[in-house]
Formats: structure tokens, C-alpha cells, sequence
């Protein structure tokens, strides 16, 4: 992987933060290939040596890597006054994790691999963020005005979802089989105007 100094100013600056050496290689091409700065580093350590929060785009950060984990060092960084926008990087089973990096300020989260257009994406919206042009939140009156959409039902299967549960728990939870668990997703995902979990998680913080 190719060393860059920690000085680089450059708003296509994206940090890949990943122990595992292929996802990092693979997420860093894609993003060359797109006209970004890929740095890819093999952990949290090596983000905190490296990163000045104004010169950097974003960064994509795996939630367990030995040593500092993800979420500890979304801590880290907050502590520090960080601005730097983190876009989570997930294994399945992996949701529940997710859910607290995002209630504590992560703007995006994929799960592993994710495709090019899930990543290009997240990118997309920490320009938006970087430009102080995020969509403002949602007005809770809204908010409640679409869960009053949902059935009783759905209400239940989007509670557990908030939760980082998958459709087998969901399912065991509720008695149904999981075919029934992602027909309701489907449904809370268009009643709630939601284009994922991600989107969901932000409406109900």
C-alpha cells in the first residue's frame, strides 16, 4: 500500500481501516478507480498516528480489529473534537454494533463486502457532510406521522430492528418465519420512506 504523508491536504482523502489486507486492497482499488486518495491502514492505532480530521474526506472503519476496536475508536476521536465522518464497515451478525456506532454519530454502514455503489454512496454523503450540506433531520412530527403508517405488527418487527437484530431473531422472537420478517422490512422500509436500516436507525435516534 502505498505511504502517504499525514500532512496531505487533499478532499479525496479516504482512510480504509481494516486488519483484513484483502477487503483493504479491494475497497482502496475501487476508490482509486474512482478518483479518490485511498490510504488503507491495518488499524485503529494507525488512524489516530495519521489522521487530521479537517484534511480527510472520510474514513471506512471495521468495527472489531484487534487492539482499539471501531467503536472505541469513534470514541477516541470524538473526544478529541474529530469531524472526521466515519461510514461503518460490518460483518453480518455484526448489526447490533453497528446500530451504536450510528447513534453515536457514524453517518453510514454497510455490511461486508457491500457493493460499489453502497460505497460510492456513503462517500456521497460525507461530501454532503464534509460541506455542511446534510439533509437536516427529520421532523419528529413526521417521523411519528409515517410510524402511524405502520401496523401493530410492524411496529414490533421495526422495534427489534432498532436493535440490531437479524430476521432469524426477529423471527424466533415473534413466532414467524423469517420470509414473513423480510416482507414486513419491506413493508417499514416504504412506509417509513426509508432507503435502509441505516435510514431507520437515523429516524428513530
Amino acid at each position: 500500500m502505498a505511504e502517504v504523508s499525514p500532512n496531505l491536504k487533499t478532499s479525496n482523502l479516504v482512510y480504509v481501516v481494516d486488519d483484513d489486507e484483502a477487503v483493504r486492497s479491494s475497497l482502496c482499488a475501487l476508490l482509486k478507480a474512482h478518483g479518490f486518495e485511498a490510504v488503507g491502514l491495518a488499524d485503529a492505532e494507525a488512524l489516530l498516528q495519521r489522521v487530521d480530521a479537517e484534511d480527510a474526506l472520510c474514513a471506512f472503519l471495521d468495527l472489531r480489529m484487534p487492539g482499539l476496536s471501531g467503536i472505541q475508536l469513534q470514541k477516541v476521536l470524538a473526544d478529541r473534537g474529530s469531524t472526521l465522518p466515519i461510514i461503518v464497515l460490518t460483518a453480518y451478525g455484526d448489526v447490533p454494533l453497528a446500530v451504536e456506532a450510528m447513534k453515536a454519530g457514524a453517518i453510514d454502514f454497510i455490511e461486508k463486502p457491500g457493493s460499489a455503489q453502497q460505497m460510492l454512496c456513503a462517500i456521497d454523503a460525507a461530501k454532503k457532510h464534509r460541506a455542511n450540506q446534510t439533509q437536516p433531520p427529520i421532523a419528529q412530527s413526521i417521523v411519528t406521522e409515517r410510524i402511524a403508517r405502520l401496523t401493530g405488527r410492524e411496529k414490533e418487527v421495526l422495534n427489534y430492528l432498532i436493535l440490531g437484530m437479524t430476521n432469524k431473531h426477529i423471527a424466533e422472537e415473534l413466532g414467524i418465519s423469517q420470509r414473513t420478517v423480510e416482507i414486513h422490512r419491506s413493508r417499514i422500509r416504504e412506509k417509513m420512506e426509508a432507503r435502509s436500516l441505516a435510514d431507520l436507525i437515523r429516524m428513530m435516534k
